[in-house]
């Protein structure tokens, strides 16, 4: 009697062990699923993060603040980037043979002045390829120029953002870059394509002219492809620059006080 409650015991233990080892598996199964999840949410979010920064446009040179930190020897937002390796000479963008070895004379009518301009498609013939066929296309009329920069040493006038604030088109980009300069250096008169910061075929349909000799640290892609020149008409934008910036905006960094349009933007 004795023995077989013994061993009704001892088989009543055994269950209890059996059903609590079958229990922590469950947990660390749960566990698992759950830390899963975690890891998934985390990559998922990372990624989305990703996109964000990615798609975030840095259509331009870098901001103020981001210029001091380069000077400072640090570490800027756009030097941080992956440059992007995408798809250049897509079937909206003109083939960089039609501009090639060329040179295309014309005329950057703006609300508050006319400047004579100059491409060179001998250094950036994909540059000039594009800004020749948007001009053709009168892409640019009533466009605006809606970023002055008032820098001692950083000096630009963007124009040609499709929605006029600065951000870019996603199905007109193109690359590589060209003609960059490796000292970083923009004398004043400089015609230099915009693009999304560390993307060196993030260029677009944006642009930018430099009143004022400008140094514009490279990023992680490189400098700013320099398609151009003005030939006449700078003191028109060194005027906008002297009427400064928009109330509200960055001391040295905006939209101009008085609003900028383009008129037409012609080339032959």
């Amino acid at each position: 009697m004795a023995a077989s409650s013994r061993n009704a015991r001892e088989a009543k233990r055994r269950v209890q062990q059996m059903e609590a080892r079958r229990g922590l598996r469950r947990d660390q199964d749960k566990r698992r699923k759950r830390d899963n999840v975690l890891a998934v949410s985390v990559g998922t979010g990372a990624i989305a993060l990703a996109l964000v920064l990615q798609l975030t446009v840095f259509s331009s040179n870098p901001t103020e603040e981001e210029f001091t930190a380069a000077q400072e020897g640090l570490a800027s937002p756009s030097a941080s980037a992956t440059p992007t390796a995408a798809a250049t000479n897509a079937a909206n963008i003109p083939k960089p043979e039609t501009a090639a070895g060329k040179t295309f004379t014309g005329e950057l009518k703006l609300n508050r002045g006319t400047l004579g301009v100059e491409l060179d498609g001998t250094k950036a013939p994909q540059a000039a390829a594009v800004f020749k066929s948007l001009a053709d296309q009168n892409f640019y009329n009533n466009l605006s120029c809606h970023r002055l920069t008032t820098a001692e040493n950083f000096g630009v006038l963007q124009c040609g953002s499709k929605a006029g604030d600065g951000s870019s088109d996603p199905a007109y980009t193109w690359g590589p870059l060209e003609n960059t300069p490796p000292d970083n250096k923009y004398p004043a008169g400089t015609i230099a394509v915009a693009r999304t910061s560390g993307n060196a075929n993030g260029n677009g349909t944006q642009f930018f002219i430099v009143y004022k000799d400008t140094v514009i640290p490279a990023d992680a892609a490189g400098g700013y492809t320099v398609v151009g020149k003005v030939t006449s008409g700078l003191d028109v934008v060194s005027g906008i620059a002297a009427a400064g910036l928009k109330p509200g905006d960055n001391a040295t960094d905006g939209a101009p006080a008085e609003p900028v349009t383009i008129d037409s933007f012609s080339l032959k």
